[in-house]
């Protein structure tokens, strides 16, 4: 089998080179296309491919249609918006991620956003510390988990909600569950952001949450842009001189925002959340694995989509 690793942001020659030894040990053939700059060499560079690896790449019905012998698909990540799961699943290609691998690298990134918020950007002024504060986590998933471990490690008090996790078990895991999210956003120093886009969960956090936050909180994006209302976050940061609110996925209207609210609102430069050495690697050898598990057994453990 050909298995294609198709990323425009490559991962880390280690990573490569452990896909590599993982594909060609289990009898397949590999493929690299890195660095491209067209969709159309992507269409080009899947059309024989039995599978592919993708980062963020955007795996459309296009690319699916014109992989004639395409028979799955793994995004390395947890995050799995830029895989058309409707197109893979009319064509019976197996769609999947690669969930946990990145948690770590994410977990971390959100505590030290909410670090650099309290000291005002590392300004001179006079900035807060964390312990004792409580935060709030939205999605108690494998970096929900991760990033409550280590906030109270740091002293913080945590709050979690889930739709998906039972209070019971989010209890059991060091918690206070959350009744709703407006009690989460109401009680939480610091809300972090861990929810997929999807049709239910776009620009749902807006106005009316961000403003129950206490005097002085904080909203961590390491999540999906999707999910932010930005209008709704821009009339929160006008009204409310007090509010905060950080991000590794820039909104797109960051340059207005940054222009109003200066320290008060902070974007990364790109997504950063599994920009880790050890994230690259663990996610692209994890998809690796599961490409030849398919082929190997029919394993389709972490499957996306149904058909």
């Amino acid at each position: 089998m050909k298995v294609l690793v198709a990323t425009e942001k490559p991962f880390a020659a280690a990573a490569v080179a452990g896909i590599k030894d993982i594909v060609e040990k289990a009898g397949h053939t590999l493929a690299l296309l890195e660095k491209y700059t067209t969709k159309e060499e992507l269409v080009a560079a899947a059309a024989d491919a039995d599978a592919m690896i993708v980062r963020s790449d955007k795996v459309t019905a296009e690319v699916v249609e014109a992989a004639k012998n395409l028979k799955i698909v793994v995004r390395a990540g947890a995050g799995f918006d830029n895989l058309d799961l409707d197109a893979c699943s009319a064509h019976k290609v197996v769609a999947m991620n690669t969930p946990g691998q990145n948690s770590n690298a994410v977990a971390e990134l959100a505590i030290a956003m909410m670090i650099y918020m309290s000291r005002g950007q590392f300004t001179p002024a006079t900035g807060s510390e964390i312990s004792g504060k409580k935060v709030g986590i939205q999605a108690f998933g494998n970096v929900g988990r991760l990033v409550g471990k280590k906030a109270e490690a740091l002293g913080m008090e945590v709050m979690a909600i889930d739709p998906f996790i039972p209070a019971e078990k989010i209890a059991e895991a060091g918690a206070r569950p959350a009744a709703s999210l407006e009690e989460l956003y109401s009680s939480c120093n610091f809300v972090s952001v861990h929810i997929p886009a999807t049709p239910q969960t776009v620009k749902s956090i807006g106005y009316d949450l961000i403003t129950k936050m206490p005097k002085g909180a904080t909203l961590v994006n390491t999540a999906r842009k999707e999910v932010i209302d930005e209008e709704g976050l821009m009339k929160a940061l006008s009204e409310r001189e007090d509010l905060k609110y950080i991000t590794d996925i820039a909104p797109d209207n960051y340059a207005e925002l940054k222009e109003k609210f200066g320290v008060r609102v902070f974007a990364t430069p790109k997504k950063m959340g599994a920009q880790t050495a050890e994230a690259n690697i663990n996610a692209g050898l994890a998809a690796a694995r599961q490409i030849c598990d398919f082929f190997a057994t029919g394993c389709t453990k972490f499957q996306l989509n149904k058909f």
